[in-house]
């Protein structure tokens, strides 16, 4: 289906305005993604689960696209993350869900299921694990010395790292996706750089296989609409993202659940490649795709939706 044949929504949840593509018959699956992303994101994935038999919902979440930025770092905490998507499944009249999480849509998704336990059937989760040891200090630049470290520039510069990163949306948009993925160039020498861009691989001329121009396009026209401010909110917010669910601490996700991430995914590196087992109580598989970065759903779709609609099959 193209991007003119898409069904948008806008729904009222927990305060805000989520635009979200809504499609499909059946049981109910949420999809969220993370940033610098949007609901297109999952482009791929929306018509292999309607095919499967499922009801998706796909938001812009707060801060993005062309759903709702409320203008305050406080408006991003992790517990109103969450009330959004639980409340977009009361909106479309469901008492029941399933999340599909990638990203920051997995920091927060995985808080989903565990603040929403009766309501949530089943997680897909990619790239971001599940884990309690975000460290305040790694959004400060001195825990990180000399070496740059993008938390602490989103955190400690309000203001001056949106004006940088829409400087040239269609340049940062491109410089980070590629920097993330599987198609990376030779990392850059980070001591002392003080931009994000700065600080990341130069992209290559051509785009990757899993880009189009168009897809380009469509990710600049969202951030045209939304600016930077509402997803770097978000991780403005990680200082206090535990302190905020500090009942859920010890807990752990009880629904089923697998967990896919691409070999190159610079989120292995952060967290060793370690998927936090213990934290689950049934947590069905966990696939590293060979090849592809931080976009796996993208870079891999067809081995991504093979692992997606097998594990999924239970639920419908």
């Amino acid at each position: 289906m193209t991007l003119a044949d898409r069904n948008f929504e806008v729904l009222e949840t927990n305060g805000v305005r989520l635009r979200c593509v809504i499609e499909g018959d059946g049981p109910l699956i949420i999809l969220m993604h993370g940033w610098p992303q949007c609901w297109y994101l999952w482009r791929h994935q929306i018509d292999p689960l309607i095919a499967q038999g499922w009801r998706v919902c796909v938001p812009d979440q707060r801060g993005y696209g062309f759903s709702e930025s409320p203008p305050d770092i406080e408006n991003y905490g992790v517990r109103d993350l969450a009330a959004d998507i639980d409340g977009l499944a009361t909106a479309l009249g469901y008492d029941e869900y399933a999340l599909m999480i990638h990203d920051w849509g997995a920091l927060v998704g995985w808080n989903v299921a565990l603040l929403y336990p009766d309501r949530v059937r089943a997680v897909v989760g990619m790239s971001v694990p599940y884990g309690r040891n975000l460290d305040p200090a790694w959004c400060t630049q001195q825990f990180w010395g000399d070496h740059f470290f993008y938390w602490a520039y989103f955190c400690e510069n309000v203001g001056e790292a949106e004006a940088h990163l829409e400087e040239d949306v269609r340049k940062s948009l491109f410089t980070i996706h590629v920097a993330a993925s599987g198609d990376a160039g030779d990392p850059v020498d980070q001591q002392g750089k003080k931009r994000m861009l700065d600080a990341a691989p130069k992209p290559p001329d051509a785009l990757p296989h899993w880009m189009t121009e168009e897809d380009l396009d469509y990710y600049v026209s969202a951030y045209n609409e939304s600016g930077f401010r509402g997803g770097l909110n978000w991780y403005r917010n990680i200082p206090r993202f535990l302190s905020d669910t500090i009942e859920l601490k010890g807990k752990k996700i009880a629904q089923p659940a697998i967990f896919i991430t691409g070999s190159k995914d610079p989120v292995r590196k952060m967290t060793g490649g370690r998927v936090g087992e213990e934290h689950f109580d049934d947590l069905r598989s966990v696939n590293v795709i060979e090849g592809p970065g931080h976009w796996v759903q993208l870079e891999a779709t067809a081995e991504t939706n093979r692992l997606i609609l097998e594990f999924l099959k239970d639920f419908v």
